[in-house]
């Protein structure tokens, strides 16, 4: 595309698209393991880097480079490096830009996953972790090191969608010499761009709401060239990579993302409207809610409150789990599973799934309590979603 500036909208689309001697208008799935060259030289030449071109579909693909260059050109970056999961991303960016004895800044409020991605793999190879509160501006700064060399959220959280200062925590970063990252999983660059507001890096799990139909896995790291390059480089050697056909499905998912994010959110805020009427529902959580702590800094760094709702099920002490389970087990129509931004409706437990591996002083620490309950709210009609949850909550 030229370099006219189009809409978010026009570049979910557009942007990045390069059609083959055929003149093909949908982009096209290139499935091969290598490609050929036209001499020896031009081997070596693509090799060393001396000429740009396709080698081996480990690190190159049409396909693939396709969705990097549009997913870049929505985030407002320089370069995407796509991977072959949302967990890849985050492995890729830190084994592409840290070193043994280096230190990490994190909120104690991201992903189970890369919690024991943290605690368990990267610690091996001398890499420490500290964790702070997600919206405790003043914690991340007094948990630098002088070996300090990344920062690490995600906001909205995952699942209690506490929102982090992007701004005021990439300061503190650049303060100390550190890299900002951040996991963009729940906004997508439609609701939220973290590197407008001070980011260095935005990692996101295109398994999500860029497929949005819970079909394929993928994932990417983006920023600017320099940050990439690191990141690139692991990929290249380690080959954590995006298949062609999941990049050509994800360039597919992100034609109708705008769409879809807006026609989540629209029904995440209902439900969550909804929920908070329900004498058996103590507290929801939800950005989009003025009831939110941090509702106004979310309305401020994001375009609308996204698409994730999470609430606690009233019980007595002690029976938290019993009630929520109660809950997931009497729906009929929202899937149980731990996936999210399916146009699906999906229902989990977080304490005894998404975060069920760490510590119960973790969960604890991250306020995720046996009563709470996550739901990725889909493109069913809301009437449908609040029917089948009234069953489980009594109503």
């Amino acid at each position: 595309m030229s370099e006219t500036k189009y809409q978010p909208e026009t570049l979910a689309v557009r942007a990045g698209a390069v059609r083959s001697q055929f003149g093909e208008n949908s982009e096209a799935l290139f499935l091969t393991s290598s490609f050929v060259f036209e001499s020896a030289a031009q081997a070596a030449a693509r090799f060393i880097g001396e000429q740009p071109g396709n080698i081996y579909s480990r690190f190159t693909n049409p396909t693939v480079t396709m969705f990097e260059e549009r997913l870049a050109a929505l985030e407002g970056a320089e370069q995407c490096v796509a991977t072959a999961s949302g967990m890849s991303a985050i492995l890729a960016c830190v084994m592409g830009l840290l070193k043994s004895g280096d230190h990490i800044v994190a909120s104690q409020s991201i992903f189970g996953a890369t919690v024991n991605l943290f605690n368990n793999i990267i610690k091996k190879f001398g890499v420490e972790t500290t964790y702070v509160s997600a919206t405790d501006v003043s914690a991340w700064q007094a948990a630098v090191r002088p070996n300090t060399r990344l920062f690490f959220l995600e906001t909205p959280s995952n699942p209690l969608t506490e929102i982090s200062d992007i701004a005021a925590i990439a300061a503190v970063a650049k303060g100390c010499g550190a890299l900002l990252a951040v996991d963009n999983c729940f906004c997508t660059p439609i609701l939220q761009r973290p590197l407008e507001l001070g980011a260095d890096i935005v990692i996101q799990s295109a398994t999500k709401y860029i497929d949005g139909q819970g079909r394929v896995l993928g994932g990417a790291v983006l920023g600017s060239r320099k940050n990439m390059e690191g990141v690139y480089g692991f990929l290249r050697t380690a080959g954590p990579t995006l298949s062609a056909f999941n990049a050509w499905v994800l360039l597919k998912g992100l034609e109708t993302l705008k769409l879809r994010m807006d026609a989540h959110s629209a029904n995440a805020l209902e439900l969550a409207r909804w929920l908070e009427a329900q004498p058996n529902v103590a507290r929801v959580f939800y950005p989009g809610l003025p009831s939110h702590p941090q509702h106004q800094l979310a309305m401020k760094q994001q375009k609308t409150g996204g698409g994730i709702v999470s609430f606690e099920v009233a019980s007595s002490p002690g029976s938290g789990k019993e009630a929520a389970w109660r809950v997931i087990d009497n729906t009929r129509m929202i899937s149980i599973t731990a996936n999210l931004g399916d146009t699906k409706s999906t229902i989990t437990h977080p304490a005894s799934t998404t975060h069920g591996r760490i510590s119960p002083e973790a969960r604890a620490a991250a306020g995720i309590t046996d009563g709470l309950i996550r739901i990725a709210v889909g493109l069913e009609a809301v009437v449908d979603i609040q029917n089948d949850l009234a069953r489980g909550l009594g109503n």
